[in-house]
């Protein structure tokens, strides 16, 4: 990258302000493939370069920012899609806002993270495919708790016989939640199936205990087979449950505590897994009743559960046997 051109770029629903670092030279294109081959043209043609030379920086926004992703991918460019909030946090004190502004910072934030940052490689296909189908796993779940909460509401405020229609409304959208739930799940498991590799971690890691079908889905589809996260410590901090040390000087000695940057949806999971673990027989449930047994916080304790069962699935992976208790 320290060759490259660095480029930033904001990305928006419809336009791309792009800021060219060296030349301190700002245009807009629109945020689509005509718009990318105009972004290369002026690039290359101020620049006197070749694509490969340059280096695009700019936020992952989602649906936003994948197009650009998959053209710099197909083509061979260099790219990294940053963390939006890592960015706004590294610049410091600032006046204003404008989309060329913010280019300019992206920019700046490449260059001085220009040690660090490692081009962005975007998952496969398939692998968008399983997210995909989780996030509509958990729509179907939403919908499906806002429809039983609505029965339990009419309990409480009318007569008997009063909302019949709309009870029975209800509990039919129900049923129909169900039987989208579990379509939903047996396809991530048919294509999780179609997956030699996948299967086997599949059903290796559901050795271990705490951890079910759900959570199963859920850490090999973000590890993507664990090829992604290779180390327990580093998904641990991606899914907010590894602690970290908050001291200064000899003064400050606070209690280690967990980032509230993470995957919330997973770490619930984590958490569900845990509570079910300390409730069987084995050592998870003795370590935590010796534990509370000292005056032990439950809280930092269940944590420590958490940290185990991550821990336990990738060695189960990496020796490629069943957990033992």
């Amino acid at each position: 990258m320290k060759n490259n051109q660095i480029i930033g770029i904001d990305v928006s629903k419809s336009v791309l302000d792009v800021f060219i670092l060296s030349l301190n030279y700002h245009f807009t294109t629109q945020n689509n493939p005509l718009g990318f081959a105009k972004l290369l043209e002026v690039c290359c043609s101020r620049l006197s370069s070749k694509p490969f030379d340059l280096y695009l920086c700019f936020e992952n926004t989602g649906r936003y920012s994948r197009l650009l992703a998959v053209f710099c991918q197909e083509n061979q460019i260099p790219f990294s899609m940053v963390n939006a909030l890592d960015v706004k946090q590294s610049k410091g004190l600032a006046r204003g806002k404008s989309d060329k502004k913010d280019a300019k910072t992206l920019a700046l934030y490449a260059q001085r993270k220009q040690n660090e940052l490692n081009p962005t490689k975007l998952h496969a296909p398939i692998v968008g495919k399983l997210r995909l189908l989780l996030q509509l796993r958990d729509k179907l779940i939403k919908h499906r708790t806002a429809y039983k909460n609505a029965i339990s509401d009419l309990q409480d405020c009318f007569v008997q016989g009063e909302t019949d229609y709309i009870r029975q409304t209800n509990e039919k959208l129900i049923r129909l939640m169900d039987v989208e739930i579990s379509g939903t799940e047996k396809e991530i498991e048919n294509i999780i199936a179609s997956m030699p590799d996948w299967q086997v971690n599949y059903k290796l890691i559901q050795s271990v205990k705490g951890i079910g079908p759900v959570l199963a889905k859920y850490l090999i589809i973000y590890t993507e087979n664990f090829t992604r996260f290779t180390d327990p410590r580093k998904f641990a901090c991606f899914a907010g449950i590894a602690p970290f040390e908050y001291s200064s000087g000899s003064s400050v000695k606070g209690r280690t505590r967990l980032h509230p940057c993470a995957n919330k949806h997973l770490k619930s999971l984590l958490n569900i897994a845990a509570m079910s673990a300390i409730q069987l027989k084995g050592e998870y449930k003795q370590y935590y009743q010796r534990r509370i047994a000292e005056g032990k916080n439950k809280m930092s304790s269940l944590n420590i559960i958490r940290n185990k069962i991550v821990s336990r699935v990738f060695a189960v992976v990496k020796r490629q046997t069943p957990y033992v208790d």
